[in-house]
């Protein structure tokens, strides 16, 4: 009996479920194996994604949204545009890996998720919103290009970029030997970690600074900043303005990198 349940649970899971709505509505993923890590991953085009960690075993994922305004009632043609107003996206589940997908670049979705706290995170956006990631420890690669992304009490490790956004992060408890990375090209970048954390940071800001409030050993390396090179007959030499350096005696690279904005580093 249970080995029938298992494969009953396994070839429900293993549907994808098509969502169509117009109000906020909720879906309640179970998990193959809960109580175990797993992962979820989400992209989407337009709208915000909130992740926050719960003391549960189910991935439930309230989401809303808005269809493309319809800003051009007659086409070229003479033709008049009959818009989709329902909102849709695919959900799916194997193994304690949650995947949402299929979501039209053309809608505006809102998609607040609540994941077991022991979840590691794969999420991206592009235009209209924030990222936001609370309570939840595990692995994170987190993607932003129009919007912010910011990480309240989590742990593990996490690798975030945006383009036009400030970084905001609050790490609690650090994975050891697990590097991070925390880039953008307009916008700040404002790092909370453990007083204890052992790292070796390489930092750098375009046009901006870098503050730390940590008792870190500074290594302004020139060797390590600049490269020659020779082509052609012709020789290329090239500097980096990188900032290296270690705290509580080093240990994995934190890269911290920002085209126009400042960079700070703080101790919790």
């Amino acid at each position: 009996m249970k080995a029938l349940n298992y494969f009953l649970s396994t070839l429900v899971l293993a549907l994808v479920l098509s969502v169509q709505a117009k109000a906020q509505e909720q879906i309640a993923v179970p998990l193959s194996n809960p109580g175990e890590p797993g992962s979820l991953h989400a992209g989407i085009v337009r709208g915000s994604i909130s992740v926050t960690g719960y003391d549960g075993t189910e991935v439930l994922i309230n989401y809303d949204g808005q269809p493309r305004d319809n800003e051009r009632e007659v086409t070229k043609d003479g033709l008049r545009r009959i818009s989709n107003n329902s909102i849709g996206f695919q959900v799916s589940e194997d193994d304690n890996e949650v995947e949402i997908s299929g979501a039209s670049p053309l809608q505006s979705l809102k998609l607040d998720i609540s994941v077991p706290r022991n979840f590691s995170l794969f999420l991206s956006t592009v235009n209209g919103g924030e990222l936001l990631v609370e309570n939840v420890s595990g692995e994170m690669e987190l993607s932003n290009v129009n919007g912010d992304v910011v990480l309240r009490n989590v742990g593990g490790s996490a690798m975030v970029n945006t383009v036009n956004g400030d970084i905001e992060a609050t790490i609690q408890d650090a994975a050891p030997n697990q590097p991070m990375a925390f880039s953008n090209l307009n916008g700040d970048i404002d790092i909370t970690l453990p007083a204890d954390v052992k790292m070796s940071a390489k930092m750098k800001s375009e046009w901006g600074e870098v503050f730390t409030d940590f008792d870190m050993d500074i290594s302004h390396t020139n060797n390590k900043g600049v490269k020659s090179s020779t082509q052609g007959g012709a020789f290329k030499i090239s500097i980096n303005n990188w900032i290296y350096g270690t705290i509580n005696g080093g240990g994995p690279e934190y890269l911290f990198k920002s085209m126009r904005g400042d960079i700070y580093i703080r101790k919790q």
